[in-house]
């Protein structure tokens, strides 16, 4: 399903969650219910926060490892089935156990072929840095039949030479699951996080769809920052910004991912002045 009236437009969603740590079975179900709301809308292309089925906020690596999967474990397998019944590409993050019984930061991009790809999270955030060892691979960007879909994990994004390698490589939307702690702001300005994604979007011109966390877990709140951006920055949908469940949705054309001029004499990656910085 494409939206009404307009076949060049990628209808995409992004699912803000209250998750607990632990809790796998009602994790996964909050993500099927915000799929399920998702693609009732239209959505072709749906993102969920970072470690869905696990929650976030571990009392250490043997909690975690307690709650890990492998790469083709029961979320990833449930998501699999979900985008094949629906014809949906779905991008979540998940607790990941690695082949040699290392623990990874991951997310997956699905389609109704099966997983197209897993990235595991270069960037490790406070105390994730007990727990998880580095991914040490490029974010992958994998052709699907909604558009050219990249992926990184929360704090990936706030390296902007990390961003634009999957720019680069062709990447019209970055997926980023998220889990965004919360963080003093002065009154009525955005989240510096929400900002980033935008500036990122902008400088790559690509759409970034964030999909972020709500509730408290274990004494810990978050942004709920889950926001659509358009190539030129600005919001398609959100920021949410409430502690509140929501699926934000907007129709994307993707297309315009694939020009990088910012006006009729300007290119944001042509410009580049690699002579001087690489």
């Amino acid at each position: 399903m494409t939206p009404p009236g307009d076949s060049h437009l990628t209808r995409v969603a992004a699912g803000q969650l209250s998750l607990r740590v632990g809790e796998t079975a009602s994790n996964r179900a909050a993500a099927r219910d915000a799929i399920d709301i998702a693609a009732g809308q239209g959505a072709r292309v749906v993102v969920l926060p970072e470690l869905v089925p696990s929650g976030y906020v571990f009392t250490g690596a043997a909690e975690a490892r307690s709650l890990a999967e492998p790469a083709d474990g029961p979320t990833v397998s449930e998501w699999q089935r979900i985008a094949a019944r629906r014809d949906l590409v779905i991008i979540g993050g998940f607790c990941e156990l690695g082949e040699s019984g290392e623990l990874l930061n991951s997310a997956a991009i699905i389609d109704g072929s099966g997983t197209r790809a897993i990235y595991r999270k270069a960037h490790l955030w406070d105390a994730e840095r007990d727990v998880f060892t580095p991914g040490s691979a490029e974010p992958p960007v994998v052709d699907t039949a909604w558009g050219r879909i990249g992926v990184m994990v929360c704090y990936d994004a706030e390296f902007p030479e990390w961003v634009r390698k999957p720019a680069l490589a062709g990447a019209d939307l970055l997926a980023l699951p998220t889990n965004w702690p919360a963080e003093p702001r002065p009154a009525g300005e955005r989240p510096a996080v929400v900002l980033n994604v935008q500036a990122a979007a902008s400088a790559n011109r690509i759409f970034i769809a964030a999909a972020d966390r709500c509730g408290t877990e274990r004494g810990v709140s978050w942004v709920g920052g889950t926001v659509i951006a358009g190539v030129d920055a600005y919001p398609l949908a959100g920021p949410v910004c409430t502690d509140e469940p929501a699926v934000l949705v907007a129709d994307c054309d993707l297309r315009l991912a694939r020009s990088k001029a910012n006006s009729p004499r300007n290119d944001v990656h042509a410009d580049r002045r690699t002579d001087l910085y690489g």
